[in-house]
């Protein structure tokens, strides 16, 4: 906990963890209780370091767009070519002189106010200003140059959409610079470099406030301004204006009014009187709430403020049916104009609230705000009092949000909703891939978009449905070697049949989220794409199968997906797995399995985490294999130092292309998996299907034999 006048002196934003008590270890039964887990998180904040360009202090609504399912042919690429993009640079850089402003760089970021992946389109700002759409990058615009960084998922991407006039940078590649080195490159000594506050975390924007300093350059907060919607004007999208409703109990499993008294419970143990939370999918799961403002993703944009005897949420009341102010009303949550954050973390400060701020989510608007609120408090009380630890003084807990944690451990009801929208999602792709299949046998010409939009007709008839959970990977031959590739209408390849062809796709149900990749070949593939395949395949059974202790974080399992590729020189870049929200975001936090070894965070009974090894050939084929799992118990002959071991159960079902597996490489006991795996595919989708998609199940769930 730290006291008002700590946040004012000797905080900055650094890499060292500011709280190290750890929480209390709780129940993950059910969810009832909110688990808690002492992570490392970056420091506090410390608004007197920042140079602040701040007219207004209250927080600015951005306009957003409403997003539904649609398929990709009514989609279109914006991006009109180089020379639009030069002009889209040269009246951002007029504007770095405007009275106000006076900036020598400017720095746009994916993200919007909530650290969102994916995003309403009027926050697309960085692909607005690039003309690259892929869903992770930063872009930096100088007075003389223009260049962004993407990582190894978006290289080949980055490449056909960034225009001449920009610099693109491989994050990750030997010698590339990071966004702060390049600044100190190029600025000259005492530059100014200009942020929209909202849109960096807390965290993110210490880190670069301390970087930029070593070259004596300045972060200006550029509060009332996002210099792109300047440059975007009347062409940016309108705001998102679809109702929220309310996530039934059915699928919940808990109601509202628990997770609040868990939360405040929470907040009681750690000494905290309120907490922020601007997650959106935190917003969502702890109110039992769905939305429709960003595309994929079944959240609406609100920040939600629980203190130990109140909740208000901020968001557009426009959206908020009678029906949801009823509900919210018996569940003691109030309602606030979405514009009207910043004005309560003020409030919070004079009231001398012990606010609990996750500082690696929370955006840098919020947590200045409340240390410069802070620091009117204290001046309020004269400079005798200042430095004293004061009980009614507002102090700054800097800890993971407990919500996260909580969210991540599904309950019996949102595995059981996960089982049930995975089952229905097979039987989809079981009629798909039977029709897919039989088009190319017929020599039917189809592209990469006709072929996801096809798939989008068969999860659409399922029950339940709501829309894709992120924009279908439809990828023939060299394009399937793009990690992240998009086929667009006008620049999308025929699906070749000679050719390796991924298809990573996925869908939002009311009860649960799927995300799934299969990779196929509807002619002869070479003993080169067969190999490659079996590695893939080798590294996807081994995590499936894995047993290790309980608290074992994620990353220490990311070597058993790589192994076999690593054996002849082969490897992929991008993580083996990601979590997965319960009708929630596809992409989930705070575990992960990955070679990205910071994250600590212990995978736990009742987490989901996909296991998606793969490889790509640059300008040749991708492969990836994906299911979605579970984590439960295992019940082990021994239990050394008396701990408990847990593993893996699939979600997924959906038969895997035994004609690119070489049998040759596979051991019994992955033959054995194989054929297993087939076995429960057939089992329990078969009922769901009938015709020529239950012929075409039968025939690849046939189980194969040693060579």
């Amino acid at each position: 906990m730290k006291t008002a006048a700590a946040i004012m002196s000797g905080l900055s934003l650094s890499t060292t963890p500011p709280c190290s008590s750890a929480l209390s270890s709780s129940s993950a039964q059910t969810c009832l209780r909110f688990l808690s887990l002492s992570l490392p998180l970056h420091s506090s904040f410390n608004s007197t370091n920042i140079q602040m360009n701040r007219r207004n202090p209250f927080f600015l609504v951005r306009n957003s767009s409403s997003i539904t399912a649609k398929p990709s042919s009514e989609m279109r690429n914006n991006r009109n070519g180089g020379s639009d993009q030069d002009q889209k640079l040269t009246a951002l850089r007029e504007l770095f002189r405007k009275p106000g402003i006076n900036i020598d760089a400017y720095i746009i970021p994916s993200q919007d106010a909530h650290q969102s992946e994916f995003i309403a389109e009027c926050y697309m700002r960085r692909a607005y200003i690039s003309g690259f759409t892929g869903s992770a990058g930063t872009a930096i615009v100088t007075s003389h140059k223009a260049a962004l960084w993407t990582d190894g998922r978006y290289f080949l991407q980055a490449e056909k959409q960034l225009s001449s006039s920009w610099i693109l940078m491989r994050s990750g590649n030997w010698g590339v610079p990071s966004t702060t080195e390049w600044l100190n490159d190029v600025l000259a000594p005492g530059g100014r470099i200009g942020i929209d506050p909202f849109l960096f975390s807390s965290d993110a924007v210490n880190e670069l406030k301390e970087s930029v300093a070593k070259n004596n350059h300045e972060l200006v907060y550029l509060y009332d301004v996002n210099l792109v919607d300047e440059v975007w004007k009347e062409a940016r999208p309108m705001p998102p204006n679809k109702p929220i409703r309310v996530h039934e109990l059915i699928y919940a499993g808990v109601d509202v009014s628990t997770k609040l008294s868990n939360l405040r419970s929470e907040l009681t143990n750690h000494g905290s009187s309120a907490i922020v939370i601007s997650m959106l999918d935190e917003v969502a799961w702890l109110l039992n709430l769905r939305g429709n403002d960003v595309p994929h993703s079944p959240v609406m944009y609100a920040y939600l403020i629980v203190e130990t005897d109140s909740a208000k949420l901020f968001v557009d009341k426009s959206k908020v049916t009678p029906e949801v102010m009823d509900y919210l009303k018996k569940a003691g949550v109030e309602l606030r104009a979405y514009d009207s954050i910043l004005s309560e973390i003020e409030s919070l400060a004079a009231r001398g609230a012990h606010l609990w701020l996750d500082t690696s989510s929370v955006n840098a608007a919020i947590s200045s705000t409340y240390a410069t609120a802070c620091e009117k408090y204290l001046e309020k009380l004269g400079s005798k009092s200042k430095g004293k630890n004061l009980s009614g003084a507002p102090t700054a807990l800097c800890k993971s949000s407990p919500v996260s944690l909580a969210k991540a451990v599904k309950n019996h009801a949102e595995l059981e909703g996960m089982r049930n929208s995975h089952l229905r999602d097979a039987a989809a792709l079981a009629e798909f891939w039977s029709w897919l299949e039989e088009e190319m046998n017929k020599k039917v010409v189809l592209t990469e978009v006709e072929v996801a939009d096809k798939l989008l007709e068969f999860r659409a008839s399922q029950a339940g449905f709501v829309d894709t959970s992120f924009d279908t990977i439809s990828g023939s031959g060299a394009n399937g070697a793009i990690i992240h590739y998009r086929a667009e209408p006008d620049s999308c390849s025929v699906v070749d049949t000679e050719k390796l062809f991924l298809l990573d796709s996925g869908a939002q149900y009311l009860d649960g989220t799927t995300d799934i990749t299969r990779t196929v070949h509807f002619g002869q593939p070479s003993d080169r794409q067969k190999e490659c395949f079996t590695r893939v395949l080798q590294g996807h059974i081994a995590l499936d199968q894995a047993v290790f202790p309980e608290n074992t974080p994620g990353f220490v399992l990311d070597a058993f997906a790589r192994s076999s590729l690593w054996k002849v020189g082969l490897d992929y870049r991008h993580g083996t797995g990601h979590g997965v929200g319960a009708a929630l975001n596809v992409h989930e936090g705070p575990h992960s399995i990955s070679f990205r070894f910071g994250n600590m965070t212990p995978l736990l009974k009742g987490m989901i985490v996909s296991n998606e090894p793969g490889y790509y050939e640059d300008h040749a084929f991708g492969i990836r294999i994906e299911n979605l799992l579970f984590v439960k118990e295992i019940d082990t002959p021994n239990r050394f130092g008396g701990i408990t071991y847990i593993g893996f159960e699939k979600l997924t079902f959906v038969p895997i292309q035994t004609k690119l597996v070489d049998l040759t490489l596979l051991s019994t006991s992955e033959i054995d998996w194989l054929n297993d795996y087939h076995s429960q595919v057939w089992e329990k989708v078969s009922p769901l299907v009938d015709g020529s998609a239950r012929e075409w199940l039968w025939n690849n769930t046939r189980a194969v034999s040693e060579p």
